[in-house]
């Protein structure tokens, strides 16, 4: 079984900050660290997009619209990932949702967490 489960969505006015949270849990991830964890995003009308991942070794990746305003990290608690949004933008709001990726058959998403922006 796997388990992924965001928090910290809600409603943020523009220029302010916002920080998500994704757990990943589960007898199919075994005791170790899962390979690779993302952030995706979905806007109304739009197909899911990249927004940052980071791999067991920390290395990050991110889409050109949100480098330098957003951060993804990996917690404390095993396989966990936090993404802390600085100077949201309108354009930024969307359903997001965490990934955890082991293998093409092993990827499991979570049911996504809601970020508003509205002033």
């Amino acid at each position: 079984q796997a388990q992924v489960v965001e928090s910290g969505g809600g409603l943020v006015q523009p220029g302010q900050s916002l920080r998500l949270s994704c757990a990943a849990s589960g007898t199919t991830f075994g005791i170790g660290i899962i390979y690779i964890m993302g952030w995706y995003r979905q806007a109304p009308g739009k197909q899911r997009e990249l927004v940052a991942t980071i791999t067991s070794g920390g290395r990050t990746t991110y889409a050109e619209s949100v480098r330098g305003r957003f951060t993804i990290s990996r917690g404390n608690v095993q396989n966990t990932v936090h993404l802390q949004i600085n100077n949201v933008r309108p354009e930024d709001a969307a359903v997001y949702y965490c990934n955890a990726y082991n293998s093409p058959r092993a990827t499991y998403w979570g049911q996504g967490t809601q970020v508003t922006v509205s002033s």
